[in-house]
């Protein structure tokens, strides 16, 4: 009855347990409501698992395609459908969804069906922004993704929580408009068509190229974030709640390296070469000088987060390796890997913050030291993500990091050299916070009282760490299914780099 609605159960099943969440009422009412979210969140991570099972690894096209008039005067279309490139961010954020939950079960105290209801509505929303097919559909999930977050960051956040939600609504928000501009350049184009795949087909000139380019990275850039539009997310980590955070960086960050997968290379490609060496460049700043940025922090979400830009910088490198004039597969597919990897990652060390966080009422290093002592297992658990942060062979952060440096090396050496900095600095930053927090004696009254993770915790740190090593430990699981989609990608902005050089001859 639904295997040809896969996609839309996993857009509309988190969104319609978010409405009945929010018919639950206050606080009274509040363990009904987190069991309705646990389920509602359950149901729609399992219902994202066929996306995996049934998905066809030779078939490049897109798959699980759903296709209806929306609204017929525009030619605007209700269509969904994944490939290699985008699902497994599909699956990534329902189940980041489904641990958020767990993660604010008993933190949440205060409207607990809005804190819920808002994490499940954006879970659909996010999953329609990967999911969509028609340009207009994406971009009315792209831009009302922003709102649930902007009520977790403006609601339960920090003290700063005001200052931090508006900076983070405008920032993403003002690097839209230009995107929209670009859609309704593209629509007249495409003779009166909003789908993604009629944008992709289009031989554009290199200097309408050039200005899409613009248009497309002043949207894309600030989602990732690349520097210098990237002061917008250490705020906002600070002061959003520890399941925000875990969204912010294993999620929402994903759709703007992916917008530049979807829409700049494919459409733009002549641009996209032209350009690339400005966005290494912009990538290579990321992964040195924000890496040293880390160093320096003393607050722990602060120094993740600076972390995450730091990672992500990796991805954006990868994306835009030409040789020749061909994308490079190996730091293609590295960065697809670095952005499953980072998001298992980041959202597992974030949970590790927020468990200390709970306890303590400090992000700041100083506060801690000597942890281990009285939270053994749960500093088991915080190094084994601490190195996977920092690349460790066999977790899951060793296996994008090294296909991208190996495909930089093709591209050009001495960007694979600064490549390689993330390594150093990665096990700087990462492996100095962890030592200065869990290692030596117990440091102070706040410490020595602290109790070591509960049940709920527990499971949620086994869940983590079981991704984290297998995807370390069999890659290949993750790579077969992106492979053939990567592929076409490629060879799409090759062959479409060599019809405009045609014409202009």
């Amino acid at each position: 009855m639904f295997e040809n609605h896969l996609l839309s159960l996993a857009i509309w099943l988190p969104i319609l347990s978010g409405v009945l969440v929010l018919f639950v009422g206050g606080d009274s009412q509040a363990k009904l409501a987190r069991w309705i979210a646990l389920i509602g969140a359950a149901v729609s991570f399992l219902a994202t698992l066929p996306l995996f099972t049934q998905f066809q690894d030779l078939h490049a096209g897109m798959q699980f395609i759903e296709d209806k008039v929306w609204i017929s005067q525009f030619n605007i279309h209700y269509a969904l459908g994944i490939d290699g490139i985008s699902l497994f961010f599909v699956i990534l954020n329902s189940f980041t969804t489904l641990l958020v939950i767990l993660a604010g079960w008993e933190v949440i105290q205060s409207r607990v069906s809005h804190y819920m209801a808002a994490f499940l509505i954006m879970s659909g929303l996010i999953n329609g922004s990967f999911a969509a097919m028609d340009a207009v559909l994406f971009y009315v999930f792209f831009e009302a993704m922003l709102i649930p977050m902007y009520l977790i960051i403006g609601i339960w956040g920090g003290p700063r929580r005001v200052y931090a939600s508006v900076k983070f609504f405008l920032y993403t928000l003002l690097g839209s408009l230009l995107l929209l501009v670009a859609f309704l350049y593209l629509h007249k184009a495409s003779g009166g068509s909003f789908s993604i795949a009629d944008f992709q087909s289009l031989s554009l000139s290199r200097d309408i190229q050039i200005l899409l380019f613009v248009a497309f990275f002043a949207s894309f850039a600030v989602k990732v974030p690349m520097w210098p539009v990237h002061t917008w997310l250490p705020d906002a980590h600070v002061e959003a709640p520890t399941g925000g955070s875990m969204v912010l960086a294993a999620i929402t960050l994903k759709i703007g390296a992916y917008g530049f997968l979807r829409f700049c290379l494919p459409i733009a490609p002549v641009a996209s070469h032209e350009l690339s060496w400005l966005i290494v460049l912009l990538s290579l700043v990321a992964v040195v000088y924000i890496g040293m940025v880390a160093l320096v922090q003393a607050d722990m979400k602060k120094l993740i987060a600076y972390s995450s830009i730091s990672h992500m910088g990796f991805v954006t490198l990868g994306f835009f390796l030409f040789e020749g004039s061909q994308l490079n597969p190996y730091a293609v597919e590295g960065a697809l890997l670095q952005m499953i990897s980072h998001g298992f990652v980041s959202a597992a060390m974030f949970f590790c913050v927020g468990v200390m966080y709970d306890r303590v009422h400090s992000r700041q290093i100083a506060d801690y030291g000597g942890v281990v002592n009285t939270m053994p297992k749960f500093a088991a658990f915080f190094l084994l993500f601490a190195m996977a942060n920092a690349g460790l062979p066999a977790t899951s952060g060793f296996v994008g990091e090294f296909l991208v440096i190996m495909g930089a090396t093709k591209a050009n050496f001495w960007v694979a050299v600064l490549a390689a900095t993330t390594l150093i600095f990665g096990a700087g930053y990462t492996l100095w916070m962890y030592k200065r927090v869990i290692f030596g004696a117990v440091a102070n009254s706040h410490v020595a009282e602290l109790t070591d993770v509960n049940g709920r915790e527990l499971l949620v740190l086994i869940i983590l760490a079981a991704t984290v090593l297998g995807m370390g430990l069999y890659p290949d699981l993750f790579a077969q299914k992106m492979h053939a989609s990567v592929t076409n990608l490629i060879t799409l902005v090759a062959d479409k780099q060599a019809a405009v050089a045609g014409l202009s001859q």
